[in-house]
């Protein structure tokens, strides 16, 4: 899977001749292949596509990489060599770069040994990336099936005493004990009060009777995220509790009715917002309904009270409303949704009606 074509295809509209992508997401999203932060740079003109890398990755790379011409690094020929080499074969002038990940030193370099002019173009991937493919799609399906699996296995592990590292740990092993690749960020268990902080840290703090955990997690599966929160109770659930559960779950809710391709972000963030105000909780829902999900975790587009512009079909977004009440409890219900004409398909299958353990 690469998308050297689709990017190659948006050149023109950006008033590019070539585009360049150093940042490892794009450089991934890209060609298909992964290597860790700066260690890879991918070219995309109008004629060809090109990757290079050093001694490291270099045969993987022959291996995995399609529709490009691999080149490898060495001493006197990096990769502003090499990117000069192909500025020159193709008369490249106008080079579109990542102004949002390239750092302002190699953003430098480059604009002092490369011939051609460096143009901002970050938006062309954030365009491209905003609309996933089917390829794209079974990718986070299959990430998500790996997460519910970790999940159902968690919760025959999850009692008094156990601590939120412990869940912690254990999440991350199963979700690669499942197949996956690494996680989608580092997993966020929090039991009774701490379930306030929406991204709290687990600590050692042991799980009491009568308390909610709230779990966030995810993992990779062939490059892209998947992305859940479920949270539940051990030993009982108090009638606030449940109610406050059940308040989350009816705006979740509502916000999945309202979401489909043509709606803006504000307006499924506003569908499930206003259940949580009705209820008398505005002031504990902090954050937005959700954000886009893909070969990052947070990616464009986002479904929260800032976007006002129309969201695109095919695009994944959490769905994931959520209240906190400091000192107290917190609770959050994620799925993850792909957008379509006329509503949306969720990718989630895991239960959400209240589980007490």
């Amino acid at each position: 899977m690469n998308h050297f074509r689709q990017i190659r295809q948006k050149l023109s509209a950006y008033g590019l001749d070539a585009m360049l992508l150093t940042g490892e997401a794009n450089r991934f999203y890209a060609s298909g292949f992964h290597s860790t932060g700066t260690d890879g740079v991918a070219l995309v003109t109008e004629a060809g596509a090109y990757y290079y890398t050093d001694a490291r990755y270099i045969e993987a790379a022959m291996r995995q990489v399609q529709g490009a011409e691999i080149h490898e690094t060495g001493r006197g020929r990096g990769y502003s060599v090499l990117l000069q080499e192909a500025v020159d074969k193709h008369g490249i002038r106008r080079m579109g770069f990542e102004e949002a990940y390239m750092t302002v030193a190699d953003c430098e370099a480059y604009r002092s040994k490369l011939s051609c002019e460096l143009i901002p173009a970050s938006a062309l991937l954030t365009e491209l990336r905003r609309v996933k493919d089917e390829e794209e799609l079974s990718a986070m399906i299959g990430a998500q099936r790996i997460a519910e699996k970790a999940f159902q296995d968690i919760l025959k592990e999850i009692r008094v005493g156990v601590s939120e590292r412990e869940i912690a740990a254990r999440l991350q092993y199963l979700m690669l004990h499942y197949g996956a690749e690494n996680m989608s960020f580092d997993p966020i268990v929090v039991a009774g009060a701490n379930g306030s902080v929406p991204h709290g840290v687990p600590g050692e703090r042991a799980i009491q009777a009568g308390e909610f955990v709230t779990m966030d997690f995810g993992c990779i599966y062939h490059g892209y995220c998947s992305d859940m929160t479920r949270t539940v109770a051990v030993g009982y659930a108090t009638e606030e509790m449940q109610h406050i559960y059940q308040v989350v779950l009816q705006a979740q809710l509502a916000g999945i009715a309202a979401a489909r391709a043509g709606v803006t972000g504000e307006a499924v963030d506003g569908a499930a917002r206003a259940v949580i105000a009705s209820a008398g909780y505005g002031h504990a829902f902090t954050h937005s309904f959700g954000h886009g999900v893909g070969v990052e975790i947070h990616e464009s587009p986002n479904a929260s009270p800032a976007v006002q512009e129309p969201l695109p079909a095919g695009a994944v977004i959490s769905a994931e409303p959520g209240i906190y009440l400091p000192g107290k409890l917190g609770i959050r219900i994620e799925d993850v949704i792909v957008l379509e004409e006329g509503g949306c398909r969720n990718l989630t299958r895991a239960p959400k009606e209240l589980i007490i353990l």
